[in-house]
């Protein structure tokens, strides 16, 4: 495939690749590795029908690592000139002769490299103009301030469209790479009632210009949501159901990714250390990685090392299936990578059979939270404490919009009192999860 967008195509970054590893082989590497990648941006955002930014970026870069036995080095360059390469790869050789010896750098193992690469369908091109992009996204703030007359300023709405490709190798003989797209469509408005103002967002991303959410559909849900915000109150400290809207639950998906990645567990600052085929969540649970969905925003055939990746539960029933490595933690750990080099790849949390009206049903009385703030989260213990806004639920129905509250708890608990997961799915990134209702947490306000 050959794209107009890119000064060079996959091939020519292939070649490229190879090319660096003879030259880390030359200089007397025992082993190396290399990515060459380029990408093609464009970004315009409006505020109240005026241009804000219109941003246009081109990227391009190398990265090489090369081993002199368990000696690393590391360096990388915006420069793809043949010169320019070879430079590199001498600094990086450099860098490995004076580096400590370590006994779990390295390759991938070779037996573990992506052998076959299906086509996961990850790149569209979106051919939108300047002033197509600015309609666009006029459309979509115009659509948020009709919501509501309250709603009477805006932080701007924002169209992004991005291209890019890369290419891995190694010096086992691996080399490929891919084309890949992201595009997002956002919106973000602010609404008064007397002396209080809120704001609120939204957006939509997706590998495929068809698959975004229309500028409408964006502007209005923004719209919306930062309305009903309006009138807000305190309430009193309480320990309560608490029910996180999925666009805020798939936050509790990232602390349990960070408590089985590799790099924590092996520094031992890791909440479930050695935790490995135990109950951890409600046993309702099941929690998949599916690195091969088509059109994924977080699909990949093969990890950062050429690893394949694996569809996989991570959770069922409750227990922990397994974690993610890359080959370095793994080693650390003793065990083998399980293709997480660089991270998850489209984690499901499986959902059940109530949609959203339902989830406040079943919680009868209790917090919606709809928006998280700080970051009070301690990874070794679990202990979670951060600042939340969203509405008092009374009798399954919403009552009034809290804000100035803090929920708490500690993370072992709340995935073990996790008693239901929505149906309302949203995907807008590498998690997915419908809303979460949690049994009981502390709800800290007055």
């Amino acid at each position: 495939m050959s794209d107009h967008r890119f000064s060079h195509t996959l091939a020519d970054l292939r070649q490229m690749s190879a090319d660096v590893l003879k030259f880390a082989k030359s200089a007397g590497a025992t082993a190396a590795e290399a990515e060459v990648s380029m990408g093609v941006g464009q970004n315009v955002s409006v505020r109240l029908s005026e241009v804000e930014t219109i941003e246009y970026n081109r990227d391009k870069g190398m990265s090489v690592t090369v081993y002199f036995g368990q000696r690393r080095g590391h360096a990388s360059t915006s420069d793809l000139s043949p010169r320019a390469l070879e430079d590199t790869v001498a600094a990086a050789c450099s860098i490995a002769r004076h580096t400590a010896h370590d006994d779990f750098c390295g390759l991938a193992d070779a037996a573990l490299l992506a052998r076959e690469i299906p086509d996961l369908d990850l790149y569209h091109p979106w051919d939108i103009s300047v002033e197509e992009s600015i309609a666009l996204a006029k459309r979509c703030e115009q659509a948020a301030l009709q919501c509501d007359r309250r709603i009477n300023n805006s932080e701007g709405a924002s169209v992004a469209a991005y291209g890019g490709l890369f290419s891995y190798a190694n010096s086992h003989g691996f080399n490929h790479g891919y084309y890949s797209s992201r595009h997002s469509l956002s919106c973000s408005v602010i609404a008064e009632e007397g002396e209080h103002m809120q704001r609120d967002y939204w957006y939509s991303a997706a590998r495929a210009a068809d698959d975004l959410d229309s500028a409408e559909e964006v502007g209005r849900i923004a719209g919306e949501r930062t309305a009903r915000r309006l009138g807000a109150r305190r309430i009193k400290t309480a320990q309560v159901p608490v029910l996180f809207e999925a666009s805020v639950a798939s936050g509790l998906l990232s602390h349990f990714v960070s408590a089985i990645s590799g790099g924590n567990l092996y520094r031992k600052s890791s909440f479930l250390l050695d935790t490995l085929g135990q109950q951890i969540f409600a046993p309702h649970i099941v929690i998949s990685e599916r690195p091969h969905l088509k059109r994924g925003l977080a699909s990949a055939p093969f990890d950062n090392e050429g690893v394949a990746t694996q569809t996989r539960d991570l959770v069922a029933g409750g227990v922990l299936q397994g974690y993610l490595l890359s080959s370095y933690s793994a080693r650390k750990l003793g065990m083998s990578s399980t293709g997480n080099a660089g991270g998850n790849h489209n984690l499901i949390l499986h959902s059940g059979d109530l949609d959203f009206d339902g989830l406040l049903r079943e919680m009868g009385t209790g917090l919606l939270v709809t928006e998280l703030l700080g970051h009070g989260i301690n990874m070794v213990t679990g202990d979670y404490s951060r600042g939340a806004a969203g509405f008092w639920v009374e009798n399954g129905q919403i009552q009034y919009p809290v804000e100035e509250i803090t929920v708490a708890g500690n993370l072992k608990d709340m995935f073990k009192d996790i008693a239901a997961v929505g149906n309302d799915v949203l995907v807008q990134g590498s998690k997915q999860t419908g809303s979460i209702l949690l049994s009981r947490m502390t709800v800290a306000g007055e």
